[in-house]
């Protein structure tokens, strides 16, 4: 189902505060070296549920830093609905996850450049492990 214009406004509205609360408490909280990008948002058709997905550079500390982001979501909505509060007349709540399609684009051109050949290095291949 195709998002609706007030959807894709109400999310590109998040999508660029959300950059700005998380790259300033990032910043503030010492984590000098660390990216976080909101790569997307999309919001529920009854603008219920945002879910923001993120893609965190370098990638090592992607879990934790997750958890610490979906345990202060309460403060995260907060603030963006202090700074959305004249164009938004309710907040939806966040749900974050991990944006790792760059990651899987990166492993399909290692793939196609033969640098991971499942031939040679069979343990690439854990899913298809036989049991």
């Amino acid at each position: 189902m195709e998002e609706s214009n007030r959807q894709k406004k109400i999310a590109s509205v998040l999508q660029s505060d959300l950059v700005d609360v998380l790259q300033t408490s990032a910043s503030q909280n010492g984590m000098r070296g660390i990216l976080i990008s909101v790569t997307k948002v999309t919001v529920t058709v009854d603008l219920s549920i945002a879910k923001v997905y993120l893609s965190i550079f370098p990638n090592t500390d992607a879990k934790t830093l997750l958890n610490g982001i979906r345990e202060n979501a309460p403060l995260i909505k907060h603030e963006i609905s202090q700074r959305t509060r004249h164009q938004l007349r309710r907040m939806p709540s966040l749900q974050f996850f991990i944006d790792d399609s760059l990651e899987y684009i990166d492993q399909i051109d290692r793939s196609l450049k033969g640098l991971d050949n499942p031939l040679k290095n069979p343990d690439s291949l854990e899913k298809r492990k036989k049991k």
